[in-house]
């Protein structure tokens, strides 16, 4: 009877062992933020763009921003590309640097062809609203150092914050360049996303 009994103690044990591996195996791991590198990119962009000096020009201020927001983009692409490992998260940091790279320099050459000349307070107010929502965002992200991970959480909500931006300028702007572009940045940013979401949701582990 004895033997019975430390037979299905022993059993219970090991059943118990188990479950608790495998609780072990699905817990979330968790990085300090100050010590990742893609969290330390997106605070270093939004100081970048919390420091310029507005014109209160929806036009000139949308392709200020966004240059230094698709610098951002980038920079996080190259840290995926340098240290992850997953095929599909480093072709998408290769499509994010071709693109934005691309559209850095059209945002450029019409800064220097464009004299501000509008007066739009509310678009400047909402922009630094938009602003301090995508930093308290990011703020909550569990990261926990792998970088493809750490690459799709976080861009994911880099491009909502861009796709936000983009639609205040369809709404406050006035130049048809710039306005093009916001277009074209919510339909390509919006694909985006549903690409890192469907990563993220079959690769939850990684």
């Amino acid at each position: 009877m004895k033997n019975t009994v430390k037979m299905l103690s022993l059993a219970l044990l090991l059943i118990f062992a188990q479950a608790c591996s495998k609780d072990d195996d699905n817990q979330i791991t968790i990085q300090e933020h100050d010590k990742n590198q893609m969290m330390n990119i997106m605070h270093q962009m939004m100081d970048k763009m919390n420091a310029m000096q507005m014109t209160k020009d929806p036009d000139n201020d949308f392709a200020m921003m966004m240059k230094t927001h698709h610098q951002g983009a980038i920079d996080m692409a190259n840290a995926e590309l340098k240290d992850g490992t997953d095929a599909t998260m480093k072709a998408m940091a290769q499509k994010i640097i071709a693109a934005q790279t691309q559209e850095i320099a059209q945002l450029s050459t019409f800064l220097q062809g464009h004299a501000p000349h509008l007066n739009i307070p509310e678009f400047d107010t909402k922009m630094m609203m938009g602003m301090e929502k995508m930093g308290r965002n990011a703020d909550l992200q569990i990261i926990n150092g792998r970088a493809d991970h750490d690459f799709a959480i976080l861009m994911t909500g880099h491009h909502q914050s861009a796709i936000e931006m983009a639609k205040m300028e369809l709404d406050y702007g006035t130049h048809a360049e710039m306005k093009t572009m916001a277009s074209k940045i919510i339909e390509d940013q919006e694909k985006e996303i549903k690409e890192f979401q469907e990563w993220l949701l079959a690769n939850n582990n990684k």
